[in-house]
């Protein structure tokens, strides 16, 4: 056993006394702390830059496209793409992300107002499960038909992230973009609605890690 009177070894004598340590590592929390408070800052400041740029409304409505193209996900938006494709505002309309086993008719049927006779002009695509298979699926047909422009219908939230995985995967492609508005979602003093502000924060999450995926080529 050493006794206390014992000189100290090399190692102990270049050891850091412990207030030194426990500096350092207030130094580090302290730094943090304030990368932290930094980051949701910037997080906070684009949620709600996100939410005020949630599209209110179509966008050149009356614009004819070469193509309509409606992400699953909602009835609102099925309808809306039918009321479009029998308004002549594309040549055909494309839906993306349909269910095994659902065919154009049972489509057709949800929408008590449209015509049988766009029965010829409506497409299915069956292989997409999320945005960026949508996005895939649709520029795939798109190559296929000879198509150059698109308007793309799907809910206003989901825009945002919409364009940025079509952008991504159809570049040449003039993409219009035609949001629709699902009745339970609430933009107006949204931070008030729970359901709302989930959806809106949720998706916001999803569009920051869309944005960075491509932006950093990943």
């Amino acid at each position: 056993m050493t006794p206390p009177w014992a000189p100290l070894s090399q190692a102990e004598a270049a050891a850091p006394p412990p207030a030194a340590v426990g500096a350092r590592l207030w130094q580090r929390l302290r730094r943090l702390t304030g990368l932290g408070a930094a980051l949701g800052v910037l997080w906070v400041g684009g949620l709600l830059t996100f939410a005020a740029n949630i599209p209110r409304a179509p966008e050149d409505a009356t614009a004819a496209t070469d193509a309509i193209v409606v992400l699953t996900g909602g009835s609102e938006r099925l309808e809306t793409g039918f009321d479009l494709l029998a308004a002549g505002r594309g040549r055909k309309l494309f839906i993306s992300g349909v269910y095994r086993g659902v065919d154009v008719r049972a489509l057709l049927r949800m929408s008590q107002a449209t015509p049988a006779a766009l029965e010829c002009c409506v497409v299915l695509g069956y292989s997409a499960d999320d945005t960026v298979g949508n996005a895939a699926e649709t520029a795939r047909w798109m190559q296929a038909e000879g198509y150059h422009s698109l308007r793309l219908v799907t809910a206003n939230y989901h825009m945002p992230r919409s364009l940025v995985e079509f952008r991504h995967a159809l570049p040449d492609v003039r993409i219009v973009p035609h949001a629709v508005q699902p009745p339970n979602v609430r933009l107006d003093g949204w931070w008030h609605w729970r359901g709302t502000a989930g959806l809106i924060v949720s998706e916001y999450d999803k569009y920051l890690v869309a944005f960075l995926r491509h932006a950093l080529g990943l």
